[in-house]
């Protein structure tokens, strides 16, 4: 019986992902301009502009098989934070201080918020989940809106783990490379990105030396605008998002934080709003950059970037993404494929982030995907959807 139900797993496993993968060779979705609310997150010192109200529509070709099923989350907050556990289990976070989490593929959401949360105004902007019980949840902001939360039982209960205390410090993102090594990072103080390291799954954290650390440019720093300005990949690389300064960069430590490289990335940078907003790594040597200018209206050349040295050089797209874009994941256990998401649409490539094509218009900011071949999107209004499949 043992054997027949693994046969069985893996048979639905490849119908899932043959699904989305039919899913995704739809034709391009025609383009079209969204009223809902663009703009990307925080900037140091600078914050999104509000949500008009506005509700996104999703666009297809007729008989097109749409790339995400929208699920009823029944809130209107919005969501940075996304954490993909498996098709059927996820988490989400985002403003006022909401958290939900489903355990049966976006049918229900159970409201998991941490007591007095939305009273204290606290802004969730990533989280990180290991299973259906054990996440850690960052929100963002000066001071101490920069807090850490973990939950072992479900959401039931949260422990906050670590409150800033340094008016000077902004958490922005925050990784683990497993359930107990993980990082959190903050905005430049003294003129250096802080790094804060856990061991305990973020229980306890300490603030890392910044020897190893490059010096800032002049108005960089990190956006809080998908959860994905900070990634990990294996048991030691990280990898940190900039933008802000004359150069937008990527950073890269292969030890866990302690050191770190910083090289310059395509995206255009030169303006608090443009930069890299997102990255992400199928493993240590192959990534994807994406970014742009999160202001509604403006444009973003060069919205993308690849990489197939771990981040020691950067080659622009050759068919970018056609506007700014905010979160990106690769496609469960493919070498070419990924999606890019943003507040005008949903971009695919094929060919490892070379070239890219819209195939969805609705308005995401943050992306991610799991082993068993599921995808998860999470955006404003309260917009969740998982893979049309």
């Amino acid at each position: 019986m043992r054997a027949e139900g693994t046969t069985r797993r893996l048979m639905s496993w490849g119908l899932c992902v043959a699904a989305l993968a039919a899913a995704l060779a739809a034709p391009e979705a025609a383009a079209a301009p969204e009223t809902a609310e663009r703009s990307a997150g925080v900037v140091r010192g600078t914050e999104a502009a509000p949500d008009p109200g506005a509700s996104p529509g999703e666009r297809h070709r007729p008989g097109e098989r749409p790339v995400w099923t929208l699920t009823a989350t029944g809130t209107e907050a919005r969501f940075r934070g996304l954490a993909a556990v498996s098709r059927r289990t996820a988490w989400v976070a985002g403003s006022r201080g909401t958290a939900l989490r489903t355990t049966d593929g976006g049918r229900h959401w159970h409201d998991v918020s941490p007591p007095g949360a939305a009273g204290e105004g606290l802004e969730f902007r990533d989280i990180e989940a290991f299973d259906a019980r054990r996440a850690v949840a960052l929100s963002i902001g000066e001071g101490e809106a920069s807090r850490v939360l973990r939950t072992d039982d479900g959401g039931a209960t949260w422990t906050e783990s670590f409150r800033n205390t340094d008016a000077r410090a902004f958490y922005d993102c925050l990784t683990f490379f497993d359930s107990r090594h993980g990082l959190a990072m903050s905005d430049p103080v003294d003129g250096k990105y802080r790094i804060l390291s856990t061991e305990d799954g973020g229980r306890n954290w300490r603030v890392l030396p910044t020897e190893g650390m490059p010096r800032a440019q002049e108005g960089e720093a990190a956006f809080a605008a998908s959860g994905q300005c900070l990634v990990a990949s294996g048991p030691k690389d990280v990898w940190l998002a900039t933008g802000g300064a004359a150069t937008a960069r990527v950073l890269h430590s292969a030890d866990r934080g302690r050191t770190w490289t910083a090289t310059g990335a395509t995206i255009p940078a030169g303006d608090p709003a443009r930069g890299v907003f997102g990255l992400g790594f199928r493993d240590r040597h192959h990534g994807i950059a994406v970014g742009g200018d999160y202001r509604a209206g403006q444009p973003s050349p060069d919205a993308a970037a690849v990489t197939g040295d771990g981040g020691r050089s950067w080659r622009r797209s050759v068919l970018p993404p056609a506007e700014y874009r905010s979160g990106v994941a690769w496609l469960p256990h493919s070498r070419s494929r990924a999606l890019a998401v943003g507040p005008t649409g949903t971009d695919l490539t094929r060919d490892g982030g070379r070239t890219w094509r819209t195939v969805d218009t609705g308005a995401y900011d943050t992306v991610d995907c799991t082993p068993d071949g599921g995808c998860w999107a999470a955006g404003v209004q309260g917009r969740v959807a998982r893979s049309g499949v």
